[in-house]
């Protein structure tokens, strides 16, 4: 389960090259999310790993972040106004 945990950070670290280079924000954007899923996949290994169930409900809340700022970035990007 290790070998999980490191290359979910190594994604992790690939995703942040992107969010720095990407050439549009769009690219960026979905940069974001893949990076939310990844912390939430890391989450989830540590969770079973330290048998920790406080880390299932961190990766939830981060979840629901994530979800909420990618709808509002893509409200941004359509330039429409938020109700």
């Amino acid at each position: 389960m290790g070998i999980f945990i490191i290359i979910l950070i190594s994604l992790c670290f690939l995703c942040l090259i992107r969010i720095a280079l990407g050439p549009t924000l769009a690219d960026r954007m979905v940069a974001i999310d893949i990076l939310g899923v990844l912390v939430v996949g890391v989450c989830a290994l540590l969770a079973v790993k330290l048998e920790r169930e406080f880390l299932i409900d961190i990766s939830l809340a981060w979840v629901f972040l994530s979800f909420i700022g990618t709808i509002a970035l893509a409200k941004y990007l359509e330039k429409k106004r938020f109700d």
